[in-house]
């Protein structure tokens, strides 16, 4: 089994803050992340798709097509958004890193097969900083 990766960045701004709750207890739990004007971050996005080389081409996937999947359904969605109010994947959905992963993963894991048919979507890892990132393995 070979694991192929590919990186890609964007630039986004959103808010955590649950409706059900007060704005004290919002702001107690998400601290700064629950500004009610928004924060942004330098997001890092890894998809790693797993699978055999094929035997003609010697690739797992071309990373030329998964760059592009990338880039068409996740990237060009998010980049400079307001991950709350402009993308409609993500509409009434708390927009937490691990949010985002498992949205991503909806998307792409569908779209890796149908260009990639012997292989998978592996994991998707979302850095928000760079301290905090999450991973999902579609679990």
């Amino acid at each position: 089994m070979i694991y192929i990766n590919r990186r890609e960045f964007f630039n986004a701004a959103h808010k955590l803050y649950n409706p059900k709750w007060t704005k004290e207890q919002n702001e107690a739990f998400f601290g700064p992340c629950a500004n009610e004007n928004w924060h942004g971050h330098n997001f890092e996005m890894l998809v790693t798709v797993k699978g055999e080389p094929d035997p003609d081409t010697g690739y797992v996937m071309n990373m030329k097509d998964l760059g592009k999947i990338m880039k068409e359904e996740i990237i060009d969605k998010v980049d400079h958004k307001n991950l709350n109010m402009d993308v409609d994947f993500l509409k009434d959905k708390m927009t937490s890193c691990e949010t985002l992963a498992m949205e991503f993963w909806k998307i792409l894991a569908p779209k890796v097969k149908d260009f990639a048919p012997n292989a998978a979507l592996h994991c998707i890892e979302l850095h928000e900083t760079r301290k905090n990132f999450v991973q999902y393995y579609g679990e």
